[in-house]
């Protein structure tokens, strides 16, 4: 069986190393030594101002709109993952929609101050795949407007634009470090910032607003991470570099096993530094995905929709048609990729993909 992804784990003695360390201070969570030594690791290794270590992506999300002090209407994208428009929607903002641009499956810059209104207050946006969005553009909105901006950048974990880390840009970015991604604590995200004021912010609403053991510097929620997940990300850290380098040798082993098929890729913009996150590619027709998927099950290989359904066909947002994310979620599809995929592997899903398509 070949699924979509498969966690890394690293060498077990590394991980146990980490876990003995908790076993003699039975420090288990609360912001202990090993959360204080990751949350200082990610900041040196992706080279940004602040970073605070959260339970989950979502949670990240949460923390970031309420830390943005984001309310009424905020324009989104309808090509990410559910989480995107359901932390808005949970926060109690209304989720406005932008279309993609049909290369880069990022926000379509262009067609975002049409969307703006007396009662928007930011944007949150998707690093598609880890390809970033066009920052300088909605930034320039931004500015203008007197809008926050807020990217979801769990896919974009070691990418970097115009030699920078990407989470560099927009008020806050956040991380998801689910077991599927790159880099990983078994559960866990991160939000990050280069504004002092956010920062201060975010350090009390992760911890229930707590200002000591007896006060309150206001509203908080908790979204502590564990001195076991956190033991996970400082073990698995080291490797990112080798993860990294494997994952665009599968990536390039693809792109060859597949050139005679009519599937295209998206376009990542130039200047980037990418991670080799995710392989999607787009087909002729929704028609072709389905049946192909089909053929991929019956030999035990499982790929995915990354992302479908269109986020503004969800059931709690009011929205009109996004014909470009709407046609390309119907078209897209993310192949399997893994530090354990093998080039065997691929031989195996390109030579039943070009049976199917041609």
């Amino acid at each position: 069986m070949i699924n979509i992804t498969k966690t890394y784990l690293p060498p077990l003695e590394e991980y146990t190393c980490y876990l003995e360390k908790i076993w003699e201070s039975h420090h288990v969570t609360n912001f202990g030594p090993l959360s204080e030594e990751l949350e200082n690791k990610l900041k040196q290794v992706l080279g940004v101002k602040h970073l605070f270590l959260v339970a989950n992506g979502t949670i990240a999300l949460q923390i970031a709109i309420k830390a943005a002090g984001l309310h009424g209407e905020v324009i989104t994208t309808p090509f990410s993952y559910v989480a995107t428009t359901s932390s808005l929607a949970w926060e109690g903002c209304r989720p406005v929609f932008a279309d993609i641009h049909p290369k880069t499956l990022t926000i379509n810059p262009d067609l975002i101050e049409a969307a703006i209104t007396p009662r928007t207050t930011g944007i949150l946006a998707t690093h598609v795949y880890g390809y970033p969005c066009a920052v300088e553009q909605i930034q320039d909105i931004a500015s203008r407007h007197n809008l926050k901006v807020i990217y979801d950048a769990a896919h974009a974990f070691g990418v970097n634009y115009n030699d920078t880390s990407l989470l560099n840009y927009g008020d806050i970015a956040t991380l998801s470090f689910h077991a599927t991604k790159l880099f990983h604590t078994g559960e866990g995200g991160a939000l990050v910032t280069n504004n002092d004021e956010l920062a201060h912010r975010i350090s009390y609403m992760l911890n229930f607003g707590h200002k000591g053991e007896e006060n309150f510097w206001g509203v908080g929620i908790n979204g502590k991470i564990s001195e076991l997940h956190a033991a996970m990300g400082l073990a698995v850290l080291p490797h990112v570099p080798e993860l990294i380098n494997k994952r665009r040798d599968l990536c390039a082993y693809y792109d060859s096993s597949l050139q005679r098929t009519p599937l295209t890729r998206p376009k990542s913009p130039v200047n980037t530094q990418y991670n080799f996150a995710y392989y999607p590619v787009l087909f002729p027709s929704a028609e072709q995905l389905v049946k192909t998927v089909q053929r991929l099950h019956n030999v035990n290989v499982y790929p995915r929709r990354y992302f479908f359904p269109s986020l503004n066909k969800l059931n709690y947002v009011s929205s009109r048609i996004m014909d470009v994310s709407e046609e390309i979620s119907a078209r897209i599809l993310c192949l399997p990729l893994s530090h354990y995929l093998t080039f065997e592997g691929i031989d195996m899903i390109s030579h039943n993909i070009l049976n199917q398509l041609n």
